[in-house]
């Protein structure tokens, strides 16, 4: 039995589909959902979505958001969202660089530009590494987590 993911940016629906398992980056840790879960409603930190359909693991970079658990139904309302085939790898390093650049001055910088400047940085790196490390890659972590239980 498939549970239903939907996830979504205030721009557009980036993926809405049934999957086998879906890992979000929760605020307290990963979250591991299969079919049949608990009720859940949780915030989400910069980080990879992953989910598997089939035999076939796909993967989201996402800036923070929501995930909504409910009759096994996903919902992931995220800030920002990309599926790793999106991914503009010179976009991303550009913005890590700018980012880097921002935080070489952090004594300039008021709490609020420093804020941002670590997201912004977080948010490029796990762009990077996503649209890196998963384009092609054969095995992924979650394959291999799941093939050890």
């Amino acid at each position: 039995m498939p549970i239903n993911l939907q996830v979504v940016t205030a721009e557009r629906i980036i993926f809405n589909d049934e999957v086998d398992i879906v890992v979000a980056p929760g605020t307290d840790g990963e979250l591991g959902i299969l079919p049949r879960h608990a009720p859940l409603l949780s915030g989400l930190k910069p980080g990879e979505l992953r989910y598997r359909r089939g035999g076939e693991e796909n993967f989201v970079a996402i800036g923070g958001g929501f995930i909504e658990v409910l009759n096994n139904k996903v919902i992931v309302l995220a800030d920002s969202a990309e599926r790793s085939e999106e991914i503009d790898l010179e976009r991303a390093e550009s913005a890590r660089r700018t980012a880097e650049q921002a935080l070489q001055n952090r004594g300039q910088l008021s709490a609020e530009q420093l804020a941002a400047a670590e997201a912004s940085l977080r948010r490029a790196l796990v762009r990077l590494d996503i649209g890196t490390r998963r384009r092609g890659s054969s095995r992924s972590s979650l394959s291999n987590r799941m093939d050890q239980n």
